[in-house]
């Protein structure tokens, strides 16, 4: 029984860290917003006949 305590604490503290650096990411990491400008052949524009 100790051992199966043991390993859900640590799956419980890998999941806490997994969070925790998934929060940092989403609080503190801005993304930049680039504007994006593809061209496109004319002749990709007309149908098939």
């Amino acid at each position: 029984m100790p051992t199966l305590f043991r390993f859900i604490v640590t799956l419980a503290v890998l999941a806490g860290v997994v969070y925790g650096a998934m929060f940092a990411l989403v609080m503190f990491v801005e993304p930049r917003k680039v504007e994006l400008s593809v061209p496109i052949a004319p002749e990709k524009l007309k149908p098939q006949p």
